[in-house]
């Protein structure tokens, strides 16, 4: 028996939280190198150096600067993307007309994720904002585009947006977080239930019965995929939110134009290498975290 929508759209909420909980605590420092070296690709000689120049510079701390408004961000994010996949599925049912009961095809349950990203995006944006410029607070101070010494917290980032540009100031980049999440969350989605449902072929089984480690797979190649359509995107993004701080910023496409005719379009992948190795932790973390806590708590209340 189905349980009451309110109490499933809480345990979709929570499961997706927590699923963002584990997603950042496995993967910050790797997110850290890949903000730092999309939006100052020219200081980094790569990946490694990257890593080992801030670990000689700041500490292993540094690595986890924006830890904070990234556990906020991912867990605002996978909350209300996972509540608003459960709506959506509901809505992909509805317009196919298909029975609320019946098992979605993969290509639709991607595309209630594509749908559910939208509003996931607007929870995103503004604590996305505020930890890429955390992330990138040094090299902003060594590249000369703000002022040296000073103090880079949550709060003085969070002061100084306000200051500047209002509460609408948080939403700079949201069109490139749009952009990037609908067609990135379509394939993230796809892939992960493409994945399981290969492996549940392979193994004889449901879906929810192949495991922990194919789960875990199907999470990472479901990031993979999503970071490879999307890493242009995300890399605009990422400079549209840490260069507004030194003033404001031309939009999405002035700023991709810009970056393809003075740096070419390589160095719209900077920093993919550190991506690539944190989406199969992180992501994987994610889906073993939403899934498993989703199925106890919906056993709890008796479905």
């Amino acid at each position: 028996m189905a349980p009451n929508p309110v109490i499933q759209a809480i345990i979709d909420f929570t499961a997706g939280a927590l699923g963002g909980t584990a997603c950042v605590l496995s993967g910050q420092p790797f997110d850290t190198a890949k903000v730092k070296m999309q939006t100052f690709p020219t200081m980094y000689r790569g990946f490694v150096h990257c890593f080992v120049s801030n670990y000689r510079q700041v500490g292993l701390r540094g690595l986890y600067k924006g830890t904070t408004p990234a556990l906020i961000a991912n867990i605002s994010e996978n909350a209300v993307l996972f509540l608003s996949y459960g709506l959506c599925q509901d809505a992909v049912h509805f317009l196919s007309g298909i029975d609320k009961g019946t098992e979605l095809s993969d290509v639709q349950k991607a595309s209630a994720g594509s749908l559910a990203s939208v509003f996931s995006a607007m929870a995103l944006c503004p604590t996305e904002l505020v930890k890429c410029r955390l992330q990138a607070m040094h090299e902003m101070e060594a590249s000369g585009k703000i002022a040296g010494g000073q103090r880079s917290t949550v709060w003085t980032v969070v002061k100084t947006v306000l200051k500047a540009n209002g509460p609408l100031g948080f939403y700079q980049g949201l069109t490139s977080t749009i952009v990037r999440e609908m067609p990135g969350y379509f394939c993230f989605f796809g892939a992960y239930e493409l994945c399981r449902s290969e492996f549940a072929q392979y193994m004889g089984t449901e879906k929810d019965g192949i495991g922990i480690l194919p789960l875990m797979f199907s999470g990472g190649f479901g990031g993979a995929c999503l970071w490879l359509v999307v890493y242009p995107i995300d890399c605009v993004k990422s400079r549209i939110q840490v260069y507004s701080l030194a003033g404001r910023q031309e939009g999405f496409m002035k700023t991709f134009l810009g970056v393809i005719r003075t740096e070419g379009f390589t160095a719209l992948y900077s920093g993919l290498t550190p991506t690539m190795i944190r989406t199969f932790p992180a992501n994987g973390a994610l889906f073993l975290a939403y899934e498993f806590s989703r199925k106890s708590m919906m056993e709890r209340v008796g479905t």
